[in-house]
């Protein structure tokens, strides 16, 4: 109980100005007690306004009460001093430079906890009490601290703006509104809030909405990247698997040739030694038999000799040499060059695969590619340079300005035979594979070309359908003419309109799938666009058809 009495009695020694402990306590005819410095510069504050009130209970006074020191008071505060309590509040309720302060406080300021929008004071929460004790100020706007209350004055009228002005989307007071904006129309401020309130609801749905939406998108590119993860590892297992398959067949076939090369090896050498030895074995019995006719040649004895001669004349069987006829050979040089050959057809049908194998990795694209460009600016971001592959040039082609232009002529040019050279249609191909973004620009002249594209392995000899660009399912091409478009793809021809332009712009997005050609002038305008799914890189191409005719590969650069 000691200690309820002891907080009581700060409580009631603590100025409602300050908030500290009473200095010079004076009572004023309310009944509330203040610091005698607080409640004078109070009041000098209000001097302006010929009124004077309680900062408490805001009773107002119209003469200014004389202020007489509270002795009761005085000494209740020195007592507490000496028993060393104090009422300051603690370090944290004391406003920083980036809290709201108390409007009311004077020295060290206490962080506010509402303002009023009515009075666009800050109040801390001892200073505040007044709002909710009092009748009047309890019927006050309170919303939480604010730095920007001056903002809700007039400037030019020093009044509450409570008036908004839809015609000009300002807040105004009620002076303005009859005044500057006279017969725009206005309303409350509240009104207008309440509505725009209504807009903020909406507003918040489709942005919830939304989030909804993209939570979903995000769940799915999850999957996306789960299952593209698995894919991944899936293929690198399965092509690891593969590829040592055919390591494995690879060793299996070495250690089957070099068997064969050992045992026929094997072979051969014991066939010659052992006719090697039969000839050594020989060898020594003509030796053996010279040496006994050379004795017999030195006997004196004419009988002993004739006895002796028939046996010792007679020799033994020669050993057949005629499998001795060694003809020139390469021994096991022809394996080895069949095994090179073997070699050099893998390395072949490895460089011819792989092209596809890396394209169908490229093709692997979750997120669709960027939209496609609107000014020739964007599309030149794009630029490729191309250049045509005189070993894919018919023979009545000739190419020049660095393979960039091509013309078709009327006697055959010299070029060497080649198996990528189409012969029957006087069709070209750039050396580019295209895979990726790209753009590019033909300018023709003469009665027509067919701008085109088509995957490297398109048939270079055989019927219209299978060499012809845009008459098969790997070609796509625009038939220029001098007066109509027509695309061809598959053998189906599509009428084509849009302006005449003898240059023709080609943009190609190969993961997207797009193809779409331009007629270019001093602006660009769509032809035809393809959405497709190329499985293959692609070639740019040209195809003419009359002599004379003649298309170049613009210099975008």
């Amino acid at each position: 109980m000691a200690q309820k009495g002891v907080q009581l009695d700060q409580e009631t020694i603590t100025c409602s100005i300050c908030l500290d402990l009473l200095k010079d306590p004076v009572t004023i005819p309310c009944g509330h007690s203040y610091c005698l410095n607080c409640i004078k510069t109070h009041w000098d504050l209000e001097d302006g306004k010929k009124l004077h009130s309680c900062p408490q209970c805001r009773q107002t006074f119209t003469l200014r009460p004389v202020l007489v020191k509270n002795t009761i008071l005085a000494v209740l505060v020195e007592e507490l001093k000496k028993t060393g309590l104090q009422a300051t509040p603690a370090d944290h309720c004391y406003a920083g430079p980036e809290d709201v302060a108390c409007d009311f406080c004077t020295g060290r300021k206490l962080k506010a906890v509402k303002s009023c929008l009515m009075c666009l004071v800050s109040y801390c929460e001892k200073h505040l009490q007044p709002h909710y004790d009092v009748a009047q100020l309890k019927k006050h706007k309170l919303v939480e601290p604010s730095k920007n209350l001056q903002e809700n004055i007039c400037s030019r009228h020093d009044e509450v703006m409570k008036m908004f002005c839809r015609t000009d989307q300002q807040c105004v007071c009620y002076l303005c509104s009859v005044d500057e904006h006279k017969g725009h129309d206005t309303v409350s401020a509240e009104a207008e809030r309440t509505e725009r309130q209504r807009e903020l609801e909406g507003s918040r749905q489709q942005i919830q909405q939304r989030i909804q939406d993209r939570d979903k998108d995000v769940k799915v590119l999850q999957q996306e990247v789960e299952a593209l993860n698995c894919s991944a590892e899936e293929t690198v297992e399965d092509s690891e698997k593969i590829f040592t398959e055919l390591i494995r067949l690879i060793e299996k076939r070495s250690s089957e040739v070099k068997q064969q090369i050992r045992s026929q090896q094997e072979t051969e050498v014991s066939r010659v030694k052992e006719l090697q030895e039969k000839l050594e074995q020989e060898i020594t019995e003509l030796k053996r038999k010279d040496a006994e006719l050379e004795q017999l040649s030195h006997t004196e004895d004419h009988n002993q000799f004739l006895h002796n001669y028939p046996s010792l004349s007679q020799l033994s069987e020669s050993t057949d040499t005629t499998s001795i006829n060694i003809r020139p050979l390469r021994y096991f040089e022809d394996v080895t060059a069949a095994v090179s050959e073997l070699r050099d057809q893998l390395q072949d049908i490895l460089r011819e695969t792989w092209t596809n194998i890396s394209s169908l990795v490229t093709q692997v694209d979750v997120l669709l590619s960027q939209p496609e460009p609107k000014t020739r600016a964007g599309f030149l971001k794009y630029s490729c340079e191309i250049t045509l592959d005189p070993n894919t040039a018919n023979e009545y082609l000739l190419l020049s300005e660095g393979n960039r232009k091509v013309t078709l002529r009327s006697e055959q040019q010299s070029y060497f035979t080649h198996p990528d050279r189409f012969t029957k249609y006087c069709q070209v191909l750039s050396k580019e594979s295209l895979t990726e973004r790209c753009y590019w620009e033909v300018k023709w002249r003469g009665t027509g070309v067919y701008v085109a594209v088509a995957y490297k392995n398109i048939s270079r000899a055989g019927s219209l359908n299978e060499c012809g660009f845009g008459r098969n399912d790997k070609s796509w091409a625009l038939n220029c003419h001098q007066n109509n478009y027509y695309f061809w793809f598959n053998n189906i021809r599509t009428p084509v309109s849009g302006p005449q332009s003898s240059r023709i712009g080609v943009y190609l997005d190969h993961r997207a799938g797009i193809l779409s050609f331009y007629s270019v002038s001093e602006t660009m305008t769509l032809l035809h666009r393809v959405q497709t799914t190329f499985t293959q890189p692609l070639h740019a191409g040209l195809w003419f058809s009359y002599y004379g005719d003649n298309a170049v590969f613009w210099d975008l650069k």
